[in-house]
């Protein structure tokens, strides 16, 4: 690793830049403090990434490790209407407090 002051860092950027591509990472200082790094995209990228494997196994689920892509659930979920926030039904509500658990299965609420 080499570090370097902010002044000599922009006097030789290229240089900086061709010993980065060869595999060396490469610090800035302000003075005697570290405030930025040269690495290569690669690893720049695998910087801050869970490394935990996700347990899910639906199709298309992030890995835990590759970068992660936005849009994998387009079609599955979508916008929310205001039907979804609307007061619950008469009917709806006796259901909710005198129904099964378990849809379909009959109420035990009479015994």
């Amino acid at each position: 690793m080499t570090k370097v002051k902010i002044h000599e860092a922009k006097t030789n950027l290229s240089k900086l830049i061709a010993k980065v591509e060869a595999g060396e990472e490469v610090v800035i200082c302000r003075g005697d403090q570290p405030v930025a790094r040269l690495v290569t995209i690669g690893a720049a990228h695998t910087h801050g990434v869970r490394e935990e494997v996700a347990i899910w196994g639906s199709p298309g689920a992030w890995d835990g490790k590759s970068p992660r892509k936005p849009g994998l659930l387009k079609g599955i979920i979508g916008p929310t209407t205001y039907d979804d926030f609307a007061p619950m039904t008469d009917e709806e509500i006796a259901e909710w407090e005198g129904g099964s658990v378990f849809p379909g299965a009959a109420s035990k609420s009479g015994a």
